[in-house]
Order: structure tokens, then C-alpha cells, then sequence
């Protein structure tokens, strides 16, 4: 993939992969490789966590439909080589949370999608995505579990840094 052609998003616009997809199957080690790799490099790129999620879903059996969505991530990562992290001293010590979901959006059990990041000052130091623990009825229920995981994580978060004395 040196010599691909960079895009500029991780994944395409409402994309629905799915277990049963009809695609030819592809080698579960190359792909698995593959995966734990993006898995990896996550933890400073948070803007590929979305899209490697939704590929790992499918370790067990990848089709050739979830490589080319794992290759994308590869061609979006080649054009934003420079992006990252970046951390820097602060006395701003302020908690800033922000929440997502998406409402049934795993085409094969129709479970929605909770997501979220945390700033100190200007720096995102913590974040997630996991697939919501229940089949929501609405967007609107969809939202309010993404917010009380959202919650539950700044509660914890607040004691742990009353805790290192970080009020």
C-alpha cells in the first residue's frame, strides 16, 4: 500500500458491513494482522477508532467487502501521516466531555453505537467506542445510553483526579 492513492475520510458515509455479505472469504491471520495493528495505533490516532471498530467486528470471518474497508483505513492513514496527537503543558485543568451514538447502526443484530472523548484544556487524553449493551427503540434512546456512559466515565474520571489531587 506505498504506493496508494491517499484519501481524506477513514470510512465511506453510512457504511453497513455485515457477517452475511455473499463476498468471497480472505485470510483471517493476514486480516487479523492487519486489524491489531489499526487496533494499535489508535491510541494516538482516535480519528481511525470509529472505522477500526468496525472492522474488527469481523475477525472470525472477513470477506473481501471488510478488507477493502481495512485497506481505506490504510489509504486515509497515508494521506494524514502527519496527523496526531499532540500534548502540551497546561495550568487548564478543565474536564470537557463530549458524547455520540448512532441508532442501530450493526446491520446483523441492529445494536447502536456509543462513543466518547474527553479534553483536559485543549488535549483529548481519554476515549472510546463500543457497541451499546442493548437494541435501543429510538435515536432519541439511542443518545441517552451514549450519555449515562458518557457520565458514569466522567464521574470516574473526577475521582480519580480529586484522587491525584487535581480538583
Amino acid at each position: 500500500m506505498d504506493n496508494c492513492k491517499p484519501i481524506n475520510t477513514p470510512v465511506e458515509c453510512r457504511i453497513k458491513l455485515s457477517k452475511y455479505d455473499g463476498e468471497e472469504k480472505v485470510d483471517p491471520t493476514l486480516y487479523k494482522s492487519l486489524v491489531g495493528s489499526l487496533r494499535y495505533l489508535t491510541c494516538t490516532r482516535p480519528d481511525i477508532l470509529y472505522a477500526t471498530g468496525l472492522i474488527s467486528c469481523y475477525m472470525k470471518n472477513p470477506t473481501t467487502a471488510h478488507m477493502k474497508t481495512a485497506k481505506r483505513i490504510l489509504r486515509y492513514l497515508k494521506g494524514t501521516i502527519n496527523y496526531g496527537l499532540f500534548y502540551s503543558t497546561t495550568k487548564d485543568y478543565k474536564l470537557v466531555g463530549y458524547s455520540d451514538s448512532d441508532w442501530s447502526g450493526d446491520v446483523d443484530d441492529r445494536k447502536s453505537t456509543t462513543g466518547f472523548v474527553f479534553f483536559m484544556g485543549d488535549t483529548a487524553f481519554t476515549w472510546m467506542l463500543k457497541k451499546q449493551p442493548i437494541v435501543t427503540l429510538s435515536t432519541c434512546e439511542a443518545e441517552y445510553v451514549a450519555a449515562t456512559t458518557c457520565v458514569c466515565h466522567a464521574v470516574w474520571l473526577r475521582n480519580l483526579l480529586k484522587e491525584l489531587e487535581m480538583t
